[in-house]
């Protein structure tokens, strides 16, 4: 199958896009467009025909082909945005450019990561982070707790099964997100601890049943097990959350059931790319109740990637243009606001708002949930230099991510091995990442990195663990 795969992902969708017919033009822009489609294309085959199991860098590069390659070649073809792009042709042309480097700086730091030798130590080995086996207990009462609240406060289960709408208009309605309407940490951290408590509980019980017989006649932990899967029935369903968390929630179960399967790792990765193009822009049926939603109404397959959702190569051209503005860059300032995410605005009175939404109200946008890819964050934040800098190190750390959920699944399958689901997770958050604001993305974040730390043991006495 590799030659096919290879055939099919660098030459034959790229090839078919270009013989449709559009009044695009064939300018540098165009030419750097399919470059940065083929080498996108030609990265994910090999991490899907690789010998180890890349969720992070696979992750990264499924994203890279489908949504700063394919769709933004399909809409330079045809000649029709998703976003308007307000500054000059040559702002896009350097956003293509700027996203190539990027993606090849990625490329760099992974391969510097496995260039990386060994350390010859005389202490022992640090033993790899464990589930501790009754902190977990905790962290079940969390996710039940933190669920319960959520519910409770959204109006009960029978809303998660509504649409977003409904929710967002339940949320404003119980003053969550403040006076202003602009402070959303207290829906946040409600949604947050609602949701991802939940998810993690899941996850590790899923992992300690599969790698334990003793876990299998364990009746709490299995009675456990099946009111986190009811609950995340509810919670984490896709008609009461964004798409991209629900294909986060999609990719950490698979991941976690199947560690070892290369065959669901390569599946999982082809696959994406065919959701992604064909499925994707149709799935948020459930984002407005019956009287608001608008289906996509299109002729070619195509058209859905020229409509929305893949806005992300002009959301870029236009951070440009907004930096060239006279903005300048802010030298680290959203950065800051995504890591105190939790300061509300009621006391830190100058805190950024979303890189998106500073983006569009500057474009004059009626609609602010614009899309801000992380190329646009980095630039936004600290320029070329800084951008190249940041996805050096994020190529880096994906690398070593990878290795070591290779080892910890592969070499030393221990059922409470807490880089087995906290890498399938982040694979699958990821996407968000990629996607942006960082800031609407942060909530969750740090919920997962707190659920984590109250679970997390190194110890080497064996009965604190999972067995």
């Amino acid at each position: 199958m590799a030659v096919p795969l290879v055939v099919a992902l660098v030459a034959l969708l790229p090839g078919y896009v270009l013989i449709q017919p559009g009044p695009g033009q064939r300018d540098a822009g165009f030419w750097l467009q399919l470059a940065l489609t083929c080498y996108a294309g030609a990265r994910l085959c090999a991490m899907a025909l690789g010998r180890r199991r890349r969720l992070l860098q696979g992750a990264f590069w499924l994203f890279c082909y489908v949504a700063m390659g394919v769709a933004p070649l399909a809409q330079q073809v045809i000649g029709q945005v998703p976003t308007p792009v307000v500054g000059p042709r040559s702002d896009t042309v350097l956003a293509i450019s700027l996203t190539l480097l990027g993606c090849v700086a990625y490329d760099v730091g992974a391969f510097a990561a496995r260039l990386q030798p060994p350390r010859d130590s005389p202490r022992p080995p640090r033993p790899p982070a464990q589930v501790a086996r009754r902190r977990l207990w905790l962290l079940v009462l969390l996710a039940y707790a933190g669920s319960a609240l959520c519910i409770a406060k959204l109006g009960g289960p029978a809303v998660f099964f509504t649409s977003r709408q409904d929710i967002s208009e339940t949320v404003q309605a119980s003053g969550l997100t403040g006076a202003s309407g602009e402070s959303h940490v207290g829906s946040a951290f409600i949604r947050g601890f609602g949701t991802v408590p939940a998810l993690l509980a899941l996850l590790v019980l899923i992992r300690w049943m599969a790698t334990s017989r003793r876990a299998r006649r364990n009746l709490p932990a299995l009675v456990a097990l099946c009111g986190l899967a009811v609950i995340n029935v509810i919670v984490n369903n896709p008609i009461s959350n964004p798409r991209y968390w629900f294909l986060t929630v999609v990719f950490a179960i698979l991941f976690t059931v199947f560690p070892r399967s290369p065959a669901v790792y390569r599946t999982a990765l082809v696959g994406g790319v065919v959701a992604a193009l064909l499925l994707f822009p149709f799935l948020d049926r459930f984002r407005y109740d019956a009287g608001g939603y608008h289906p996509v109404q299109s002729t070619s397959v195509l058209d859905p990637l020229t409509i929305k959702d893949y806005d992300q190569v002009g959301m870029f051209s236009n951070t440009l243009s907004y930096v060239e503005s006279g903005a300048g860059h802010t030298h680290g300032r959203h950065l800051a606001a995504d890591v105190f995410f939790f300061v509300p605005r009621s006391v830190w009175h100058g805190k950024p708002l979303d890189s998106g939404v500073v983006v569009g109200r500057w474009m004059g946008m009626a609609n602010t949930n614009l899309s801000s890819p992380l190329w646009a964050e980095l630039w936004l934040d600290f320029g070329p230099l800084g951008m190249t800098a940041g996805f050096l190190l994020i190529g880096y750390a994906s690398s070593r991510a990878d290795l070591r959920y290779a080892r910890r699944t592969l070499e030393s399958p221990r059922p409470g091995t807490l880089a087995a689901v906290v890498t399938p997770l982040a694979a699958g958050y990821s996407f968000i990442l990629l996607r942006g604001p960082l800031l609407q993305a942060a909530g969750r974040i740090g919920i997962l990195l707190l659920c984590v730390a109250l679970v997390a043991t190194t110890s080497r006495d064996p009965r604190r663990a999972l067995r």
